[in-house]
């Protein structure tokens, strides 16, 4: 028989988390933001660079 190894990467994750941390305190988003943030961190830090010109 052969064996079943599974093996959980949680590093996507972790990175996502962290993103969604560093959005919430350089933006200064506020409770509900920041609650929106959890699934669109990205947008928002796209949207404060995009002010930018950059």
């Amino acid at each position: 028989m052969d064996k079943i190894n599974i093996t959980q990467q949680s590093s996507l994750g972790l990175v996502w988390f962290a993103g969604w941390l560093f959005t919430l305190g350089f933006l200064k988003l506020g409770f509900w933001k920041g609650i929106w943030a959890l699934l669109v961190w990205p947008y928002f830090l796209g949207s404060y660079f995009a002010a930018f010109g950059g």
